[in-house]
């Protein structure tokens, strides 16, 4: 004797209150919905950045809104004034503490009482300063900013680390003073508003986890950066879930620059060693790992310097220190030889991330890896 399963409506009706049919129906509705979001999940594209603090992660994100023409909104434009007056301020302070524990003299003796009163000034990050009050800094960061004796400190940058333990402030981050410094003029206008190249050179460590989503052919991309400074690793598998891709940055130009965190540790060695735990660890076997080698600009000026020599901290280095390409290739490798799956593909590019038209084409070459290799299957099935 056979059996039947009643569904359709007409019948549901006999063997169902009219309350427990609503209540079917809306269970219907959910499913369909559930169901809905994990079609939609399984289409967005996330998209990792790690890397070791001021490697740029942040600065690519802030490109990402830049090239795909997603504004920034009027209250972040106002925080980043904010930021960028501290990073004047900030940056002008560790010159003259520096200049002072280098002993390199004053060209203008009439700037040390001016350089004596800045360094009394206290800036943290919750105090917030307007352009009224940065523009009665203007004409005393002007004065020092031509003297002779704070040029001579900020060329002596590199050591500024051994020498300066009073200010809570990276040397690295030094190329963005000398940006705003040579913008003193324009950014102490009392209308002043950051354009996006002064966004794109502002400072300021990312602590916990910042989401982005941006739309591309019409493909959710969600980008998550992770602060990367030690005290902020913890964080990062809380993002490891449903990872497309890893964007793993690394700051190539810190070769003779060492952690802020422990004064001793070599920056270049540190960022290898945190790629070492990524691009190894079991969770990303299929996940792809594009390696941007970033802050290129700043390399070529260090290998170009007649001062430095990589052959000082990496005395495994063989070639000629001063060929770009020979550098290049030995950072490359420092990288590359710690991946112990020879057959996983590994992707990398030199970037400098505050170069919009340079973050645009590489973009574009890493947006095609990620849909073709990773998204395949997805998007046609």
């Amino acid at each position: 004797m056979s059996s039947f399963s009643w569904s359709c409506p007409c019948c549901l009706r006999f063997k169902f209150s009219p309350e427990e049919m609503e209540q079917r129906y809306k269970s219907q509705q959910i499913d369909k919905m559930i169901e809905k979001d994990k079609q939609a999940l399984k289409r967005q594209v996330k998209l990792l950045l790690l890397g070791a603090g001021e490697s740029g992660k942040s600065t690519f994100l802030k490109q990402m809104r830049i090239i795909h023409g997603i504004k920034f909104e009027t209250q972040q434009i106002k925080e980043y004034q904010q930021v960028i007056y501290q990073n004047v301020l900030k940056g002008m302070q560790v010159l003259v503490d520096a200049r002072d524990k280098l002993g390199i003299p004053w060209e203008d003796n009439n700037n040390k009482d001016l350089g004596a009163n800045l360094l009394q000034l206290r800036f943290n990050n919750s105090v917030i300063l307007d352009s009224r009050q940065f523009v009665q800094y203007a004409p005393t960061l002007s004065k020092l900013w031509r003297d002779s004796g704070i040029r001579r400190a900020y060329d002596r940058r590199r050591e500024f680390q051994l020498v300066i333990k009073f200010f809570q402030i990276d040397n690295i981050r030094f190329h963005t003073h000398f940006y705003f410094l040579n913008n003193l003029e324009r950014i102490a206008q009392p209308a002043y508003l950051p354009n996006h190249k002064d966004i794109l050179h502002c400072r300021k460590a990312t602590k916990g986890i910042t989401e982005f989503v941006i739309p591309i052919n019409n493909i959710p991309f969600l980008f998550v950066d992770v602060g990367g400074q030690r005290s902020q690793r913890q964080k990062w598998f809380q993002c490891f879930d449903s990872v497309t891709s890893i964007l793993f940055l690394v700051s190539s130009s810190e070769f003779d620059q060492v952690l802020l965190e422990d004064r001793k540790t070599n920056r270049l060695e540190e960022a290898r060693d945190i790629f070492d735990t990524i691009v190894n660890n079991v969770i990303f076997n299929n996940v792809s790992i594009i390696l941007f080698l970033n802050k290129h600009d700043l390399l070529k000026n260090k290998v170009k310097d007649p001062e430095t020599d990589i052959r000082w901290y990496f005395p495994q280095f063989k070639g000629n220190s001063h060929s770009m390409e020979d550098v290049q290739k030995f950072v490359l490798y420092l990288f590359t030889s710690v991946k112990r799956d020879q057959k996983k593909a590994l992707y990398h590019h030199f970037t400098t991330a505050v170069d919009t038209e340079n973050i645009k084409v590489v973009f574009y070459s890493v947006k095609d890896t990620i849909l073709h290799r990773n998204l395949e299957n997805l998007m046609l099935q």
